[in-house]
């Protein structure tokens, strides 16, 4: 009998996605007393979840909005990144594709497709849970390699980068894992959006709005964000909540049909410029600036680019949204969340990204 639970299905077809998740009963927490468990200590962000409710009319058509202005960058951008993991894989068979949930996830499926039905190179996709300051879900690793995978056909992607942070996270867990396993699986990490210039195969360095980003789990399969708590054991994927109450307000599969339907065989994005240096030196500068100018004692609070300014918006306890240009059209939708949340809207023009948001102190 195995040690491992089955792989969850999430409102995906199984062939285009497996959660390496544990579905877990939460008390759910307010994003408002989630935020003060975090900051004070109390409890670190893996541990604690807030319930989901359906994004606003307006907000949906704006979502739908962004898809429709972006489908075909987006399509062109993910066969441009299918392509450049062909480049690097070379003779695996099949590619196992490890999405990072959450925002890797619809982003693993789309490379799913690019793969299976353009580039026709066999790949599965399974997505798993990497959490700040926790690692990697070892147990996860351990399924895919028992199912007789290669170690060098796992490929991590992601939706975007920012910071870093779980740049260094997988890097330093698979480092790790493969000291305590006698393996050698790449960190490697593909994404569509490389922001701040850490990712190892980007499709373009561009601050823009990947449709994907505006909204939670009814963009990734009706799965939650990972949890990592007691409910947890030794042997156990990380968990997560199944959102099936928000079933009405499912977009995923709608999301991913919409982008396929515009991937050509031979329509790629170009290869991304390479200013990976200037981009890691523009983030850090930056970064430095608004720690002091706006006296954050914590990095984790500051959250730059326009995917991670919506997240904080979406679901964490904001302070102020800082843009770089208000006529920009890609920022609707943080202007809207503003608006609803009352949150303050300050310019930078000498900000290298689209947007940065700001996690109110509330401890």
């Amino acid at each position: 009998m195995s040690k491992f639970n089955p792989p969850l299905v999430g409102s995906y077809p199984p062939e285009d996605c497996l959660f390496l998740l544990k579905p877990i009963q939460v008390n759910y927490q307010t994003i408002e007393n989630k935020e003060k468990l975090i900051q004070s200590g109390q409890l670190h962000y893996s541990e604690i979840i807030h319930k989901e409710s359906a994004p606003s009319a307006i907000y949906r058509d704006l979502f739908l909005q962004m898809t429709a202005t972006y489908k075909k960058t987006l399509a062109q951008q993910v066969m441009r990144l299918a392509q450049l993991i062909c480049q690097q894989r070379p003779n695996q068979s099949p590619l196992v594709l490890v999405s990072l949930a959450r925002a890797g996830t619809p982003i693993g499926v789309l490379l799913q497709h690019a793969l299976r039905d353009f580039l026709k190179q066999p790949s599965v996709h399974y997505s798993l849970s990497i959490i700040r300051d926790r690692g990697i879900d070892t147990v996860a690793l351990d399924y895919l390699l028992a199912q007789g995978y290669a170690p060098e056909s796992l490929v991590f992607i992601d939706g975007w980068t920012a910071k870093g942070v779980i740049t260094r996270e997988l890097q330093q867990a698979i480092k790790q894992y493969n000291q305590t396993r006698g393996v050698k699986i790449s960190p490697q990490l593909a994404v569509i959006s490389d922001i701040g210039g850490t990712a190892d195969i980007q499709a373009t360095f561009k601050d823009y709005t990947i449709p994907s980003a505006l909204l939670n789990s009814t963009i990734s399969g009706l799965i939650s964000r990972s949890i990592l708590n007691h409910q947890i054991g030794v042997n156990d994927f990380h968990g997560c909540v199944s959102y099936q109450h928000l079933q009405k307000a499912d977009l995923s599969n709608w999301f991913i049909k919409t982008v396929c339907a515009e991937m050509k065989i031979d329509q790629f994005a170009p290869k991304p410029d390479d200013i990976k240096m200037q981009r890691q030196q523009e983030t850090q500068q930056f970064l430095q600036y608004i720690q002091q100018e706006y006296q954050v004692s914590d990095i984790n609070r500051i959250k730059p680019g326009i995917a991670e300014a919506t997240r904080v918006l979406l679901r964490r306890v904001p302070d102020q949204l800082l843009i770089q240009n208000k006529d920009n059209p890609d920022i609707s939708h943080l202007k809207r969340l503003a608006l609803e949340k009352k949150i303050p809207i300050q310019v930078i023009e000498k900000m290298p990204f689209g947007a940065c948001a700001l996690i109110k102190d509330v401890h």
